[in-house]
């Protein structure tokens, strides 16, 4: 069995963090994106949230208008944020939690919960030829619940997963893993493309990118921290190395 190699999505929401620290327009935002497809990315995402602390609007137009890969578009279920989709376009648009007080998204959807608003806010989208994603949890619920609001792909959270690699909770970490693993396979049964993403690493991308049920990677603050060490470039083609390496293991594996 030969697995497709996986497609590498490169956050470059913090870029626009350095940029906002002191004001101005540097860091561009839109440069890192052109650097990451050369460096072998294979999609953009930015998260233009509602109170703009990282991307802005204007960000967004720069990357509909100057990328040749496609463009991510993370965003709150906000009737401010469907006409934003809506006036772009963008070749994806993955739905995603939001707080003002948190510092990064610190779970997933509650798909179950809000189901009937999710399904009437996806119908536009996916009529405008948006791939519309939902960032959720691993558990069942949740994914049945994806899959019956109209959504084409779920993206898995791997951040509880990363927070306990990073801790060394290694029987807490093996059990979320193996639960990544269960969800990614019970959404891939219902039809939904899986992609995960959230705090992966180089060690942590590696372990999921074995997974055959995931096609798509989607990693940002690690890499453009990475980027400060090594250059943004070399950082992506080495997460590009070692997740193709890992993959090319679980191909033997399974033959």
């Amino acid at each position: 069995m030969v697995l497709e190699q996986l497609r590498l999505g490169i956050n470059i929401d913090h870029v626009a963090t350095i940029r906002n620290a002191r004001g101005g327009t540097l860091p561009e935002p839109l440069r890192a994106a052109l650097l990451a497809e050369v460096a072998g990315a294979d999609g953009i995402t930015a998260h233009l949230r509602e109170d703009r602390r990282h991307i802005r609007d204007a960000d967004i137009e720069a990357l509909v208008a100057g990328l040749s890969v496609p463009l991510n578009f993370e965003c709150a279920a906000t009737p401010e944020m469907q006409a934003i989709a809506l006036r772009h376009k963008p070749h994806a648009v993955c739905l995603v939690p939001e707080k003002r007080e948190e510092r990064t998204t610190e779970g997933g959807l509650d798909v179950v919960k809000d189901e009937a608003h999710l399904a009437k806010f996806i119908a536009p989208l996916r009529d405008a030829g948006c791939r519309v994603s939902l960032f959720i949890g691993h558990e069942a619920a949740q994914i049945e619940a994806s899959a019956r609001v109209g959504a084409a792909v779920v993206e898995l959270h791997t951040g509880h997963y990363c927070d306990m690699v990073a801790e060394g909770a290694e029987a807490e970490a093996a059990a979320e893993l193996a639960a990544l693993r269960l969800g990614a396979t019970h959404a891939h049964s219902l039809g939904l493309e899986v992609h995960m993403g959230h705090g992966l690493d180089f060690e942590t991308a590696a372990k999921v990118a074995v997974f055959p049920e995931v096609v798509e990677l989607n990693i940002g603050h690690f890499l453009i921290g990475e980027a400060i060490f090594r250059g943004l470039g070399p950082a992506i083609e080495e997460m590009r190395r070692r997740i193709d390496l890992a993959r090319g293991g679980a191909d033997r594996a399974v033959s």
